[in-house]
């Protein structure tokens, strides 16, 4: 059997990782000269407390190899595969700390693979994978297909402010928009697992709504485009557009999902963003 291994940036509440029998790692969120894991250590309102009240941002770390040990070492006692999906490798150090953790041990049934995504999609991915498991596909054809299908995802993301993005050395292909152009509120998307510019409004109302035409003009209007909406400190905005979303493309429901505490210190509070997947690859 293979049991499926992800961590807390794919999003995905714990009750349904349990349920579908996928083990979530933690990242690590780092203040001041105190960590904390980010599933069981640091609530979300707590985090953005801290967050907002700290006069440095915090840090943030991957998993340490030595958290996937015990994990492994079940899987191969039981006779099982690994099978670990990881966050984008250009912004997060997971990949790396799940292959360290692999190579103690001698076995070809522990497998990890780089999406290149993060959050919504990553998520939506990591559910596709628990599905393709239980189907009984081999996990060769599991990671062909997930190589095949992160080409097809695409994400729209808005936030507050670049701020976070820039402190924290995410902004990518987004730094064209700091300087004067700090107060615009801009529409960012992923390209090969780093952060692009879409384009900018003056307003958030305005960005949310081009958000939301964006997605309605390029998702399938279909389950299979596994749509999903991800918010941090925006729950009510978050339902709302999920909620327009589905009636615009006919899509009964659209799961709305809370942001990790370790993406947030990246890209700040009150940001939303939807994940989704093309029929065909994207282009850019």
């Amino acid at each position: 059997m293979i049991k499926i291994i992800a961590d807390t940036t794919c999003v995905l509440p714990s009750s349904l990782c349990q349920k579908l029998d996928i083990t979530i790692m933690p990242q690590i969120i780092i203040f001041g000269d105190q960590s904390y894991r980010d599933d069981t250590e640091l609530d979300t309102a707590t985090f953005l407390k801290k967050l907002r009240a700290s006069t440095d941002l915090p840090k943030t770390a991957a998993p340490s190899p030595s958290l996937y040990l015990p994990v492994y070492q079940k899987i191969l006692d039981d006779g099982d595969e690994a099978l670990v999906i990881c966050p984008s490798s250009d912004v997060s150090g997971t990949y790396r700390s799940a292959i360290v953790a692999a190579q103690e041990f001698d076995s070809n049934r522990i497998h990890v693979t780089d999406t290149r995504l993060m959050a919504g999609g990553l998520g939506s991915m990591v559910l596709m994978a628990s599905q393709w498991a239980q189907e009984g596909l081999k996990s060769s054809e599991i990671i062909d297909k997930i190589e095949s299908w992160r080409k097809r995802e695409k994400m729209y993301f808005v936030v507050d402010t670049l701020e976070y993005l820039a402190k924290g050395g995410r902004i990518g292909g987004a730094r064209a928009l700091m300087g004067s152009l700090l107060q615009v509120k801009p529409i960012l998307t992923m390209v090969e697992g780093t952060n692009a510019q879409v384009e900018t409004q003056r307003t958030k109302r305005r960005a949310l709504a081009r958000l939301k035409e964006l997605v309605i003009e390029q998702c399938p209007p279909s389950d299979s485009a596994h749509l999903c909406v991800v918010q941090s400190d925006a729950e009510e905005t978050a339902h709302t557009l999920a909620d327009e979303l589905g009636t615009a493309l006919g899509i009964e429901k659209i799961p709305v999902y809370q942001q990790c505490a370790s993406i947030v210190v990246h890209i700040g509070p009150g940001v939303l963003s939807a994940s989704f997947y093309r029929d065909t690859p994207q282009k850019g």
